[in-house]
């Protein structure tokens, strides 16, 4: 064999060749910035994927404002409703350019078949938003419920021991316990800057789901535009009736709705963040008539307004000036804050002066975006709770409640906080939960 040969190759070849290949593992990969999460982008491994259950009124406005976001991929809609689930599916693939978006109109089959959502958001109708939470926490999904989240006591604390077992994030929309006018009165309470506080008002205007009675049966749609039987989901069978689905007609019938929570689900959830909650085991009901301001106390002396006034959930009260408020009276003074606030209102501009420092150590305290669906995303990725997560949620929720079965009552009661049932009223424990259709179960 020549000297200069190995095998078939010579050593020049092999050296060219080994050359060449040395090359080209140095030579540049070009990847895009994008996918590196460089230039304000998010790498797709960093990206939450979302998918959302019920997209129309509160539904859409969420989801629209979640498709601003970098760090979420929305992949899938699922709405009962055909034409809400196509403007859905077409405000996402506009939003992404293509025609990716999955559409469903079935949330069993979503939960079941996309084990790629991590998160979803799910803006149904109230009867739903319990039973589709639980679920979906089942299958793996963190989990963003408009409020109400429940229709029942039953239901709250069924949420609650899923998102337990299952360890999964779970944030209720009670959105004002993230937005700056509302945290800086809740601090203001909760901080001792008012004071010990003696009483609190949170706003329960709106008034719904008294109805007994059902619409007149109607033509059911044809399936694909509209499954009414699981529509109805987990409630009492009733007849098809437009009225309920166009306008959000439900809300007025008991069958599908709540009425102290509708609009308390918020306000009362803002109330507890300002007060010392710890050590309050029970909480006592005076029923004052019908359409009336409840007056309750908790077992610390705290006394909680559940105020009504007549008229538009819009119109000014001696509280607040807006929807949704709440207010803490303490002996150094009183804060309220409601939707359309410039500033919250206080009993003496002195109070206002620390507002920035107020909200500053809130956020230091806490580690809390001043967003309610921010706090999701970040809670996603920390794994702890979120700030209106499922204990939030029951409690709030089921001072709403009790406050509307003393109304059905119409009688005082005592509702024992801890073990969440009232004491000596079999009648009114009765009342905490509600018969769930099959197979609308948990």
């Amino acid at each position: 064999m020549n000297d200069d040969m190995t095998g078939s190759v010579t050593r020049r070849q092999f050296l060219t060749r080994s050359a060449m290949a040395a090359g080209a593992m140095v030579a540049p990969c070009i990847i895009p910035a994008s996918a590196l999460g460089r230039g304000g982008a998010v790498a797709p491994s960093e990206r939450i994927v979302m998918g959302g259950i019920g997209l129309g009124g509160r539904g859409s406005y969420d989801l629209g404002w979640i498709l601003t976001r970098k760090e979420v991929q929305w992949v899938a809609v699922c709405d009962l409703l055909k034409s809400r689930r196509e403007a859905a599916k077409h405000l996402v693939d506009g939003k992404y350019g293509n025609k990716d978006c999955a559409v469903y109109g079935d949330l069993r089959q979503f939960l079941a078949e996309r084990t790629d959502v991590e998160a979803v958001l799910i803006a149904t109708g109230d009867r739903w938003h319990a039973l589709a939470s639980v679920w979906a926490m089942r299958a793996g999904k963190d989990v963003y419920c408009e409020k109400p989240a429940c229709l029942t006591m039953a239901q709250g604390q069924m949420v609650l021991e899923t998102a337990r077992r299952y360890g999964r994030v779970y944030q209720t929309g009670a959105q004002r316990l993230s937005e700056p006018h509302h945290v800086f009165a809740i601090e203001m309470a909760r901080s001792g800057r008012l004071g010990p506080i003696h009483t609190a008002y949170a706003d329960i205007r709106w008034r719904d789901g008294r109805l007994h009675d059902w619409l007149p049966a109607e033509p059911e749609p044809p399936r694909d535009e509209l499954d009414w039987d699981l529509w109805i989901g987990p409630c009492p069978w009733r007849p098809y009736n437009k009225g309920y689905v166009t306008g959000g007609g439900w809300y007025h019938y008991y069958d599908f709705a709540t009425d102290v929570a509708m609009w308390g689900a918020h306000s009362v959830a803002q109330c507890l963040a300002g007060l010392d909650m710890d050590n309050v085991s029970f909480i006592e009901f005076e029923y004052a008539g019908p359409d009336a301001t409840l007056v309750t106390r908790l077992s610390n002396g705290v006394k909680l307004v559940l105020f009504r006034v007549a008229g538009s959930v819009w119109e000014p009260c001696q509280y607040w000036h807006g929807a949704c408020g709440e207010r803490f009276d303490g002996p150094e003074g009183w804060a309220a804050a409601a939707d359309g606030y410039s500033r919250p209102d206080v009993s003496s501009p002195a109070l206002l002066r620390d507002y920035n420092k107020v909200l500053a150590d809130y956020t230091a305290r806490t580690g809390r975006s001043l967003n309610h669906m921010l706090d999701f995303f970040d809670c996603i990725r920390s794994r702890r709770p979120a700030v209106a997560n499922a204990d939030v949620m029951v409690q709030s929720m089921n001072i709403c409640l009790a406050a509307d079965i003393c109304e059905q009552l119409k009688r005082p009661l005592k509702f024992d906080l801890r073990r969440g049932e009232f004491v000596g009223a079999p009648d009114a424990n009765r009342l905490r939960s509600r018969a769930m259709r099959v197979p609308y179960t948990a």
